[in-house]
C-alpha cells in the first residue's frame, strides 16, 4: 500500500459498507489474525528448538531457576 490511510479513516470507510460487507470484512482480519498469530508461534517453536539444540535452554525447577537470577 503506497497511501497511509490514518486509523480514523479507515473506519469512516467502514460505515459505508453494507452490514453483510462489515461482517465479512471482521472475518476476515479474524483469519489474517489467527494465520500471523500461527506464523509466530511456528517461529518461536523453530527458535526454541534451535535454542535447545545449542544448550542454550536453562533447565531446572522454581528454586533453580531463583538461585541462577540470583546469581546474576
Amino acid at each position: 500500500m503506497s497511501q497511509t490511510i490514518q486509523f480514523g479513516q479507515i473506519l469512516e470507510m467502514i460505515d459505508y459498507l453494507s452490514l453483510d460487507e462489515q461482517d465479512d470484512l471482521i472475518n476476515i482480519i479474524r483469519h489474517r489474525q489467527i494465520e500471523k498469530r500461527r506464523e509466530e508461534i511456528a517461529r518461536n517453536i523453530t527458535q526454541a528448538r534451535q535454542d535447545y539444540q545449542q544448550g542454550d535452554v536453562f533447565r531446572g525447577d522454581v528454586d533453580d531457576i531463583i538461585a541462577e537470577l540470583n546469581n546474576d
